[in-house]
């Protein structure tokens, strides 16, 4: 049991998970099967794209994302640096290097796409956006970018699904959107993920190299649709099973009115909050369906300390926060990659993410928002 009275997140799940995985124990089949693929049609119909792939999570998707479009060691790809820190380290992986952008404000945690502009050199090879709490980054101006240079572009969109930009799903824009199913997203079936694309060869090489980079899979060997493999690349074990795949497929059937709840309950933060001027909430002039995969807020004044504390009497009132993100470019490992990021810097030490969840009560948000007000108020 959580020590909170209102925790950060809460798992929707119910006895549908338990059947569902009850229901492939007794197939007999658990690993990589008939319920990855059936949650990768629903996946590619949901974001109306053509091919969605299933992975291990999503730090295994962009990394495949990178290996396909031929990232090179020494080639520079822009980033965010307000994100998690498996964006920046799947381009690491393949030697290349990170570009940190920063962010447009307070009011927007989100890549400036003006800024990407300026970060062009004659070795950029990419543009990896991440739609930071399922808000759209600028995808019309950054993919006119990405054509004017002819730059490929990879949408980080853990935190997106269903999440739209003028009427087009997140994840659909770019050469690849990446997705995470860790166990506090939208999504949830503890570790997985998928990789989407519009590109036939694309799809066919994550699907090669997510298996070792195998023919055949063990399926398709069990099923007799094939008696053998040849392994004609190196490739990875990134695969999804069928056991999470199962809980995968009830939870999407549970997504939209899940995202559709979560809608609502930010209107009501929204409201109950933007009349505090030591406030900022972002994202205000956002329209367009969004995932709301967590509601976060600027302080305006104060500083991480002063940030902290805030957290810390928020705790001590049973109410549990987080912060999204650490800066990446401070992390020591990437201490040789850094540049002044001053939006950026400004929000990882004023940023609080407060509880979000389908099933958080309309009085539990109130006093989130009653609580929140008398602690920065009182200065």
């Amino acid at each position: 049991m959580s020590e909170y009275s209102i925790p950060l997140f809460d798992l929707n799940f119910d006895e549908e998970e338990e059947k569902a995985v009850v229901k492939t124990l007794r197939s007999r089949w658990i690993s990589m099967g008939p319920r990855c693929e059936e949650l990768e049609q629903m996946f590619a119909a949901m974001l109306s794209i053509r091919h969605a792939i299933s992975t291990a999570n999503c730090t295994t998707a962009l990394h495949l994302a990178m290996r396909i479009l031929q990232i090179e060691p020494g080639d520079e790809i822009i980033v965010p640096s307000l994100t998690f820190v498996a964006t920046v380290n799947a381009v690491r992986y393949v030697g290349a290097v990170p570009v940190f952008c920063d962010i447009k404000g307070a009011d927007d945690l989100n890549m400036d796409a003006a800024l990407i502009q300026q970060l062009i050199t004659p070795r950029t090879r990419a543009i990896m956006v991440m739609h930071y709490g399922g808000f759209p980054c600028r995808m019309d101006k950054i993919m006119a970018i990405a054509k004017k240079h002819d730059l490929k572009v990879v949408e980080d969109a853990c935190h997106g699904p269903m999440s739209e930009f003028e009427g087009i799903k997140l994840g659909g824009f770019g050469d690849f959107g990446c997705f995470s199913f860790f166990a506090n997203k939208n999504i949830s079936t503890g570790e997985g993920g998928m990789i989407v694309t519009k590109n036939d060869d694309y799809a066919a090489r994550a699907r090669l190299l997510r298996s070792h980079g195998m023919t055949s899979l063990s399926y398709e060997r069990a099923r007799g649709h094939s008696t053998g493999y040849d392994v004609v690349d190196l490739g990875y074990n990134y695969r999804m099973d069928d056991i999470r795949a199962a809980i995968g497929m009830v939870q999407l059937q549970k997504l939209l009115p899940d995202l559709q709840r979560r809608v609502r309950l930010r209107d009501l933060y929204v409201e109950q909050l933007t009349s505090c001027d030591r406030l900022v909430v972002p994202f205000q002039a956002q329209r367009g369906f969004v995932s709301n995969y967590i509601f976060p807020v600027v302080l305006r004044e104060g500083g991480a300390d002063y940030r902290e504390a805030v957290r810390k009497k928020m705790h001590a009132a049973g109410i549990q926060t987080s912060v999204h993100y650490p800066a990446v470019h401070r992390f020591s490992i990437y201490q040789s990659f850094r540049r002044k990021l001053p939006h950026t810097e400004f929000a990882a030490d004023h940023e609080i993410t407060l509880p979000l969840y389908a099933n958080l009560s309309v009085d539990s948000v109130l006093q989130v928002c009653r609580t929140l007000r008398e602690i920065v108020e009182e200065g």
